[in-house]
C-alpha cells in the first residue's frame, strides 16, 4: 500500500486528521489519534447540534458501555456479523481495556447480573462528559452542527492532502480520513464513492409486532427466561435464542426477541418481517415435568378453579391468557381438567405459536446489519485496503452485535485501533 506522505507532512508541519461522525467510534478514534500524536490537528465533524446522541439514549439513558466478557474468543460469539473479523482486533482492545480507559479518566463502571456494564452513576451523561472532556484535553476540534456535504479524494498528486471535506461554510484538506458515520445513508455513499463495497444495510435489534389483542392487554408482563424460536430454520442460523421476554402493547420484546432479531436480521428482512415464531415460556422444564405437575394439581388442588392461581410462577394474567388459548373455562376445577387439555396446556407452555406481522424499533437504539464489506478493511489498522489513508470504524462496517453492550464495544475497539494507526502512520 502506498505510504507516501504529502508535501506538508514531509516538512514536519502539523498533519491534519478529519473524522466524520460524532458518535462513540468517532470520538474514540479522535481521542486516540490526538493523544498518540499531539502534533496532529484532529477535527471531528458532527451534523447534530449535540454529538454522541446514541450514547445519551443507550440503556434507557444509563449507557450500556460494554459487556463483562473479557475473553475475545467467547466475545466474538455475540456478533451475528463481523465476529470473525473482530477476533484479532479484540485481542488489542477488548472490554477490559474499555473499563480501564474510562476508569483512568475517573469513570467507574459496574457489572449487572446479565453481564452488561454501566457507569456507577447510572447516567449516560457521565460517559458523554468523559468523552467530551477527553477530546478537549487531547486538543481535538469538535465541530458540532456542521454537516458534511461532500468528501473528495485528490488523486492528481501525492504532493497534496489526499482528502477534502466540504461543509456548508468551508473546505478542509486532510491527510487521513476516518469515517465513523454509523448507519447514516450519506456515510455509506461517501464510502462507496471512495471505492468501498457496501453490503445493503437492513435493521437489526428490533421487536416483533403481533396482531393479538389479548396478548396486547398483557403489556408490561415479563418472563425472566424464555426461548424464542423461528420454526423451520437451521441450528447454525442461531434463530433460537434464550433470555428475558417482555410483552408489549404491540407484541413481544425483551432480550430473547432482540437476540433473535439480530441473528435473523436478513432472514426476516427477506420475508417482509412476517414469520411464525414459537415461545417456550418454561425452558428449564421438560414436557414430562410439566405434565406431571399438572396431574398433581388435579389431585392436590382438586376443588380450586384453574385460574385461581398461576402454578408456574409467572403472572396470573399470563396464565389466564394461556387458559383462554387452550379454550378452558377459568372457573373449571382442577379435578375436572380433561387429560387432552393437560396436553394442550403443556404444548402452550413449551410451544406457544405466534405470527409476527412486522417489526418495531427497540427504543431509540437503531442498529443495522450491513455496511462496508469487511474483506476490504485491514482490521489490524482499520485502514481501507482499496483507498489508502481512509479508515473506518463503528457501525459503518458490516459488524453488529446483539444487545448487551457489544455494539458499543465494536465502536470502542475499531475507533481506538483506527485512531492509533492514523497517529502512527503520521509519525513515520
Amino acid at each position: 500500500m502506498d505510504r507516501r506522505l504529502s508535501k506538508r507532512e514531509t516538512m514536519n508541519d502539523q498533519p491534519r486528521i478529519g473524522i466524520v461522525g460524532g458518535g462513540a467510534a468517532g470520538f474514540f478514534g479522535a481521542i486516540a489519534c490526538a493523544e498518540a500524536n499531539p502534533r496532529a490537528q484532529v477535527t471531528l465533524f458532527e451534523a447534530a447540534r449535540e454529538p454522541l446522541g446514541k450514547v445519551r439514549v443507550s440503556g434507557g439513558g444509563r449507557c450500556n458501555v460494554t459487556h463483562h466478557c473479557f475473553d475475545p474468543a467467547q466475545l466474538v460469539g455475540y456478533y451475528p456479523r463481523g465476529g470473525k473479523a473482530l477476533r484479532g482486533a479484540l485481542t488489542r482492545f477488548q472490554p477490559r481495556d474499555t473499563v480501564k480507559w474510562f476508569e483512568d479518566r475517573g469513570v467507574a463502571l459496574k457489572v449487572e447480573a446479565d453481564g452488561r456494564m454501566f457507569p456507577t452513576t447510572d447516567d449516560s451523561e457521565t460517559i458523554v462528559a468523559c468523552l467530551m472532556r477527553s477530546a478537549k484535553q487531547a486538543g481535538v476540534t469538535v465541530r458540532s452542527h456542521t454537516p458534511v456535504r461532500e468528501i473528495h479524494r485528490n488523486t492528481a498528486t501525492v504532493q497534496a492532502e489526499p482528502f477534502e471535506i466540504v461543509t456548508r461554510d468551508d473546505r478542509l484538506s486532510v491527510d487521513r480520513l476516518l469515517l465513523a458515520t454509523g448507519s447514516s445513508r450519506k456515510g455509506y455513499l461517501w464510502a462507496q464513492k471512495l471505492g468501498q463495497t457496501i453490503i445493503d444495510p437492513v435493521p437489526s435489534l428490533f421487536t416483533f409486532q403481533i396482531n393479538d389483542r389479548a396478548l396486547h392487554a398483557l403489556a408490561g408482563i415479563s418472563v425472566p427466561e424464555a426461548i424464542v424460536r423461528i420454526p423451520g430454520t437451521k441450528p447454525n442460523q442461531n434463530l433460537s435464542q434464550t433470555g428475558p421476554l417482555l410483552i408489549a402493547h404491540w407484541g413481544l420484546s425483551g432480550p430473547a426477541v432482540l437476540k433473535t432479531s439480530a441473528w435473523g436480521a436478513r432472514y426476516l428482512h427477506d420475508r417482509g418481517y412476517r414469520t411464525p415464531i414459537r415461545v417456550n415460556w418454561l425452558p428449564n422444564s421438560t414436557d414430562d415435568d410439566l405434565r406431571s405437575h399438572l396431574q398433581h394439581l388435579r389431585q392436590d388442588s382438586a376443588r380450586k378453579a384453574i385460574a385461581s392461581f398461576s402454578p408456574f410462577g409467572f403472572s396470573r394474567r399470563l396464565w389466564g391468557y394461556l387458559l383462554d388459548r387452550a379454550d378452558l373455562d377459568p372457573q373449571l376445577q382442577w379435578a375436572q381438567l380433561p387429560k387432552p387439555k393437560v396436553n394442550r396446556l403443556v404444548e402452550l407452555l413449551t410451544q406457544c405459536d405466534f405470527e409476527v406481522t412486522g417489526k418495531g424499533q427497540f427504543k431509540d437504539e437503531f442498529v443495522t446489519c450491513g455496511g462496508v464489506r469487511l474483506k476490504d478493511v485491514n482490521f489490524t489498522t482499520m485502514e481501507s485496503r482499496v483507498c489508502p489513508g481512509l479508515f473506518l470504524a463503528g457501525e459503518i462496517l458490516d459488524v453488529d452485535g446483539v444487545t448487551g453492550g457489544f455494539n458499543f464495544q465494536n465502536a470502542w475497539t475499531t475507533g481506538a485501533i483506527a485512531g492509533q494507526a492514523m497517529a502512527n502512520l503520521l509519525a513515520l
